[in-house]
Formats: structure tokens, sequence, C-alpha cells
């Protein structure tokens, strides 16, 4: 473990979060361009009995999302990729007139597929992207935008295939050149993956999304239910879930090395003065993180914001003070960021998985209030 002693305040609150038989977290901070912060605590496994360790990973779910991103604006800058074409440009055969800035942006109008999908559509990247293409968007896309929660992996996914010209998880690991990232854990890193302990008593999604939840076709309900097989009980935990390729939600990764990437990012600065470069240009990283939609969210039913492909702090995640933070956050907890301004990155990646209301993570707020009190 390892602690810069100007951010111990950040190591003190981390720890004041708990560890042991509620399941364990690390937590990782870069500040002005290296690591400052790199701690764990508690236990990887069902019984309690196994401790965390340097190289236990951790299912991020929507926190997979700025992979995603990262390497979308990768080809950007490569010249691969145009936000403003088409989609059908890249994939033909693609229905909707939506941009690759919609489908990012979470503006393209697919949120979910409308028919019911049969057994085995969640594996199946095949399945899932043909549904996708040929799908009738639930608005014009550009008009307004909603939360697509798990669609958002298959539809940036398919477009970084073809882009790309291999799966995602082998440009994830490749393209980024992060160790510890993956889309789908392979068979080789299995013994390194925490349990997820489910949500404790008492632990509720706002009232209104839970609503919403239980009404049968609603656009909340077809974006979190279908296909039906995202609501077996512990599928996190199954190897066909952490081994399968689902980039909206079952990218699995260390604290270390999330606060690496987003380290990264945040480094373009000095690329801009002359130094070392980070992944992307500034003028490219700076189009990527500008807002792109605020407002009402049609699938989350709250106020949200959101970049190309990355979420900015909103009134259901202010997971930082400052509104040009950029970053995701991810069901039960995990949350990764960078604030451009501060030049700093953070990344949480805990076992005992949270349902929060409108609000962040009560485990975020001492460790992001007392980083941004150190700096």
């Amino acid at each position: 473990m390892w602690c810069d002693p100007a951010f111990a305040a950040v190591a003190d609150a981390f720890r004041e979060t708990g560890g042991g038989a509620r399941g364990g977290a690390a937590l990782a901070v870069y500040a002005g361009g290296r690591p400052v912060v790199d701690i764990w605590q508690g236990t990887a496994d069902r019984d309690g009995v196994r401790p965390w360790e340097r190289d236990t990973v951790v299912n991020v779910f929507s926190a997979s999302k700025g992979m995603l991103a990262t390497l979308a604006h990768l080809y950007v800058q490569r010249g691969l990729l145009d936000l403003d074409a088409p989609v059908a440009r890249y994939w033909p055969g693609f229905a909707t007139p939506a941009t690759i800035a919609d489908l990012l942006a979470h503006r393209a109008g697919l949120p979910a597929v409308r028919r019911e999908l049969p057994p085995g559509s969640l594996f199946d990247w095949d399945a899932m992207t043909a549904a996708l293409a040929a799908e009738s968007p639930w608005w014009t896309p550009g008009e307004r935008h909603g939360y697509h929660a798990v669609t958002f992996g298959w539809l940036v996914g398919e477009i970084l295939r073809r882009v790309g010209g291999r799966p995602v998880r082998d440009l994830v690991r490749d393209e980024l050149g992060v160790p510890g990232l993956w889309i789908g854990l392979p068979a080789s890193e299995a013994g390194r993956a925490a349990y997820l302990a489910p949500p404790q008593a008492g632990d509720d999604p706002p009232a209104a999304l839970t609503k919403a939840m239980s009404e049968p076709g609603s656009i909340t309900m077809m974006a979190f239910g279908n296909p039906a097989e995202q609501f077996t009980p512990g599928l996190a935990n199954t190897a066909r879930w952490r081994a399968a390729e689902i980039p909206a939600s079952n990218g699995h990764a260390t604290a270390r090395a999330l606060a690496t990437l987003y380290g990264r990012l945040v480094s373009c600065r000095r690329r801009a003065a002359g130094g070392e470069g980070g992944i992307l240009d500034p003028d490219v990283l700076g189009r990527a993180v500008a807002p792109r939609s605020e407002g009402h969210d049609e699938v989350l039913l709250a106020r949200t914001r959101f970049a190309l492909g990355y979420m900015l702090p909103c009134e259901i995640r202010p997971f930082a003070p400052n509104p040009r933070a950029f970053g995701h956050s991810g069901s039960g907890g995990a949350l990764a960021f960078a604030d451009p301004d501060a030049g700093v990155a953070l990344a949480y990646t805990p076992s005992r998985l949270v349902v929060s209301a409108a609000g962040p993570d009560p485990r975020w707020e001492p460790m992001v209030a007392a980083l941004y009190a150190c700096l």
C-alpha cells in the first residue's frame, strides 16, 4: 500500500468506510500526474476470510462506460471515427438516424429493445447488436436524452469493434494500455475477482425509479430488464457473467487501473505544454468532456448530465464539487473520475453493493471531500 503523507486524510476517510465482514474495497488517487494514494482493505470472498490484496479486481458495472468512451475518443484522435457522422456510415443496416455523438451522449433513443428478448440474449453479442440495429427509437435521436444503461455497451461497442477490427475486450486491453482493466474477465484472472455482497436492507433506489421499473413495457423497465436475465439474483458473481462481453456493465478493474486511466486523461495538460503526454490531445479531450446532455432523463426520471460517453456531476450523482469533472459511477458504488482543473483522478472499487437514492454513495463523500481539502 502507498499513501503520500500530504493525502493522509484521504486514506483515513477511506478506512472509515469499513471492510471485514462487510466486504472490501480499494481506493486510488492521482494528483499532479503521479499516484498519491493506492490502498485497500477488507475481504474479497463471500465468507469474509480471503483478504483483499493488491491485485484484487471487482466488477465496476457502469464505470465500464468510461473505458469505452476513452477508446472512442482515441479513435477520433487517430482520424478513424467522426463524432458527427451517422452511425450507419460505420454500421451498415443501422436503422436509426443517430450520430456517433448521439450514441455517446445517450441521445440515440435506443435505451431498450421493445420486444421481449429470448433467454441467452444477454450473452449473445450478435443477437443484441442485431436487435438494436433494427429497433425504432423511443424518441427522435438528438432531441432528448435518456440513460442507455446497458445498450450503451453494445451500441458504442459495435462501432469500436467495426473500427478497431477486433472484439471490444481485446481493444480495451491492448489500445488503452492500462493493466488491470477488462471487459469480460479472462479465466486466468478469475481467482482475483471479489465476491459482490448484495445491498443491505434499507438500501432503496429513488421512488420514481422503483415505480417505473414495476410498469411492464415502460422505457425504464425495458432498459434495465430486457433481457430479463439481468434480474437474476447473484448474476454478477457467476463465472458466465464475469467472462462475458457486456461492455456497459461487466467491466472488471482494480482501483489503481481506473485511477491510472483517468490520471492519464488529465495529464493532457502537460502534453499541451510540451511535456509528457496523456492518452488524448487537449482539444480531443475538451470536446469529449463538454456537456452534451443536461436535464430530464427519459429513463432515470431525474436530472442528469452527460458528456460524450462520460457522466458529469449531476443531481443524482454529484460525485465531485467541480461541474467540469468527468468520469462514471457504477451500480453499487464504484466510482472513477477526473477533475481537469484540479489535476486529480480518483477511483473507488467496493465489493459491498449499496443502492443509494438520489445523491452520492455515502461512502464517496468523505473521501472526495478529503481529497479536495488536501489540494
